[in-house]
């Protein structure tokens, strides 16, 4: 079992600029692929960004330049540097761990844009 605990969401106005952090239990990253995942008002769960099996990141369309996804090995804690922040990017952001086999979710944490 996996435990992930984000944090660092809030209420930011439009331009402005965020940074979550999520932290596992126990190293994992040589073992699950690590990503972040959004649920906007209304809408289903998307992927925002993610690292792939080749090391590299893929990101949604509508954060591409905006959003980074990084992550501390040392600290078991993936981060998902947020700029340029615009209202729509208002949701709940889940932080994910998965094989496979398994699936993991963080219980989330808020992000509002708004002036």
């Amino acid at each position: 079992q996996v435990q992930l605990v984000e944090s660092g969401g809030g209420l930011v106005q439009p331009g402005g600029s965020l940074r979550l952090s999520c932290a596992a239990s126990r190293s994992i990253f040589n073992i699950y692929l690590m990503g972040w995942y959004r649920q906007r008002p209304g809408k289903q769960r998307e992927l925002v960004a993610i690292f792939t099996s080749g090391g590299g990141s893929v990101y949604a369309d509508s954060v591409k330049g905006r959003f980074t996804i990084s992550r501390d090995n040392a600290r078991n804690t993936v981060y998902l540097q947020m700029n340029s922040l615009k209202p729509e990017d208002t949701a709940v952001y889940f932080c994910n761990a998965h094989s496979s086999a398994v699936n993991f979710w963080g219980q989330g944490t808020q992000v509002t844009v708004s002036s």
